[in-house]
């Protein structure tokens, strides 16, 4: 699986994740670029407005996302492609290397969490528009 986001050609592992973060209800991605007509650095996504998901498209390859911070502590420990690069909070958000030793299971897992917690946080307004975004049984706590 390869992909392509405004002529530049994604590795297998980024399409991979890419798709997994698309797959989520809601997930909407805004390519972000430095200049006008330069190709886009990263992928911000969004659900109802929150960001879950910065995905590297240029570069490093890596995806940044939300974490329970006692799990981003023993992610970091264990992992040496778990880290921090941004200026979110790194409590709370997790730099994971593509290329580095976080099986693919781990990052797909990641993904997920980063998904729910940042859903999970949604107001019960913000949730109802959720759930209208959602196929019927894919979303247990989107009520």
């Amino acid at each position: 699986m390869s992909a392509e986001i405004h002529g530049l050609k994604l590795s297998k592992r980024t399409a991979a994740v890419k798709a997994w973060i698309e797959a989520n209800p809601g997930a909407d991605g805004r390519p972000f670029s430095p200049g006008k007509n330069s190709p886009p650095l990263v992928i911000i996504y969004k659900v109802i407005g929150k960001i879950f998901a910065i995905l590297s498209v240029r570069g490093v390859e890596d995806v940044i996302l939300k974490c329970d911070p006692l799990l981003a502590t023993a992610l970091r420990k264990e992992y040496e492609g778990v880290g921090h690069r941004s200026h979110l909070d790194q409590r709370f958000w997790i730099a994971v290397r593509l290329d580095a030793d976080v099986p693919t299971k781990e990052i797909k897992r990641l993904v997920s969490l980063s998904y729910e917690l940042v859903s999970a946080g949604l107001s019960a307004k913000q949730k109802t528009a959720l759930a209208l975004l959602t196929p019927a049984g894919d979303l247990a706590d989107a009520k």
